[in-house]
């Protein structure tokens, strides 16, 4: 007399675990990218919202007193801007030129993302370029 032996498949085959494991690594692969650009541009926006309110700053500096101010500081100084302190331990932001061409913000090791990164504003392009924005490659 044979016996029979029941078998019980209520498991997942090899095969079966290998093709869920090899889906789930492309799609890391594919978003773990995505995700690190848009944390890169969130920091960003830190310092372009910043930059912004110095650009302002010295326009109204400018129409005020007929020149350019040489530093960030001189305009907190005469009450024409104020820096939140998270973001001057984050970014030094400078003028460059005289009058002022650009303005510029370079991260401090205070950041997350690590300090020398650096984002420019063109006051004559009205662009900025640098850490955390879309190059003209991407667009």
């Amino acid at each position: 007399m044979l016996s029979t032996i029941k078998r019980s498949d209520s498991g997942f085959t090899l095969i079966e675990v290998l093709v869920v494991v090899v889906i789930v690594a492309i799609l890391a692969a594919i978003s773990v990218p995505i995700y690190i650009e848009y944390v890169k541009g969130a920091r960003a926006n830190d310092a372009q919202a910043t930059i912004g309110a110095v650009f302002n700053a010295v326009k109204m500096y400018r129409q005020d007193r007929g020149e350019d101010p040489s530093t960030v500081e001189e305009l907190e100084t005469n009450g024409y801007l104020t820096v939140d302190e998270g973001t001057k331990k984050q970014w030094e932001i400078s003028l460059v030129g005289n009058p002022v061409q650009t303005i510029e913000a370079i991260s401090t090791a205070e950041m997350k993302g690590g300090a020398g990164h650096q984002i420019q504003y063109d006051i004559q392009t009205g662009r900025f370029t640098g850490y955390g924005l879309p190059t003209e490659d991407d667009q």
